[in-house]
């Protein structure tokens, strides 16, 4: 009897843990209207991982500085002559923990999406300019990257100067050379958002004629952003942004964490989001709370979310996954800075008919991830 019952006990924990393991994967039972599945390339990733061989001349040091030594992450991503520009965050060893070290922006360029050949200075990084004071000595954080249809490429960013977070903008027509215009709410409703903690700017953008822009919606220009919830903004500029408010002049909630979800804790936007027949797909990142989260995922993971808004009025929530459809399954998404788990998703591009997807690792590595529709 004592052996049947080990044997039946087994059996249960053998079942519990495949069970486990199952809900610990992606959903790829994906609605019509969502982007996916995104697959992982196999023996590729990561594809950019810290270089203590990228030195630079430091402006505010004065002196040639390794700006990639310690980790490597939260990728943006966009296309430029036939080749995809990959923008990622990087951080130095100036300090001990998550958010205390330097960060730059450095890039990488390749011709198939994968592998990558990547620039020895970066391109986006902490000096004696008009951005000193939000900048230093923080950094540059956590890009988006998209490009009008005349060929100007935005940067939405954040500025951290160890106080205050601010969501910034910078504009170029190369991706090499850029020009720092400053935290995109410092004008409007005469600075009322200014000094508010504001990041992750996810700008919408439309697939025409097999490139993605910059897209318009009635006129102007629209992100959604945010990191405990999700807000919208509109621009005529790119550069100077207004956020969307209630009668009460308080910031209009799209959507939020939700209890018993993989994203009970954050909801904070990711690349730039897409405008398509089913209306403007938005890619999120969730991280699940370790008291009132989704229990089949880890305490404080990371994974991709998507929601539906509508065309007509973007502010209107249409659909939105209870499933993550991109979670961490890799052993270098699961270590490093972040070993609860973290594939934060912040480059999105079209390129020879696929969507490529880049992502964090653990806030250490920059890996790839592809979806190709069955109708381009």
């Amino acid at each position: 009897m004592k052996q049947l019952y080990r044997v039946t006990a087994l059996a249960a924990a053998f079942f519990m843990l495949l069970n486990t393991v199952k809900a610990q994967h992606a959903d790829t039972n994906l609605p019509h209207w969502a982007l996916g599945p995104f697959v992982r390339p196999a023996g590729v990733n990561p594809i950019i991982s810290p270089d203590t061989a990228g030195v630079f001349f430091d402006p505010m040091h004065q002196k040639m500085w390794h700006w990639e030594s310690n980790d490597t992450f939260n990728p943006a991503a966009t296309v430029k002559n036939g080749k995809i520009y990959v923008l990622y965050r990087s951080e130095d060893n100036s300090g001990q923990g998550i958010g205390e070290r330097t960060s730059r922006v450095g890039i990488a360029e390749s011709s198939n999406g994968i592998t990558m050949k990547r620039s020895l200075k970066p391109v986006l990084y902490p000096a004696d300019d008009n951005a000193k004071q939000f900048e230093w000595t923080g950094g540059c954080e956590d890009p988006r990257v998209a490009v009008s249809a005349g060929g100007t490429y935005v940067i939405l960013y954040t500025e951290w100067n160890h106080k205050v977070p601010r969501l910034a903008a910078a504009t170029s027509t190369d991706l090499h050379h850029w020009k720092k215009n400053g935290p995109v709410f410092q004008q409007a409703y005469s600075g009322k958002f200014f000094n508010m903690a504001t990041k992750s700017a996810s700008i919408v953008t439309k697939v025409i004629n097999g490139k993605q822009v910059i897209a318009k919606i009635k006129g102007k220009y629209w992100m959604y952003w945010g990191e405990a919830n999700v807000y919208a903004a509109t621009s005529t500029d790119l550069v100077n942004w207004k956020p969307l408010i209630n009668a009460d002049s308080i910031l209009k909630i799209l959507f939020s964490p939700r209890k018993g979800y993989f994203d009970s804790q954050l909801t904070e936007c990711g690349p730039p989001s897409v405008m398509t027949g089913k209306g403007i797909v938005l890619l999120y990142n969730g991280k699940n709370d370790a008291s009132f989260g989704d229990k089949n995922y880890t305490a404080g993971a990371y994974c991709g979310g998507q929601a539906l808004f509508s065309l007509a009025d973007p502010t209107k929530l249409i659909s939105r996954l209870d499933k993550p459809y991109f979670v961490p399954e890799e052993p270098f998404e699961k270590s490093g800075q972040y070993p609860a788990g973290t594939v934060f998703t912040e480059g999105l591009v079209y390129f020879h008919a696929k969507w490529f997807l880049y992502y964090g690792c653990a806030d250490s590595r920059v890996a790839v991830a592809i979806y190709k529709p069955a109708k381009p």
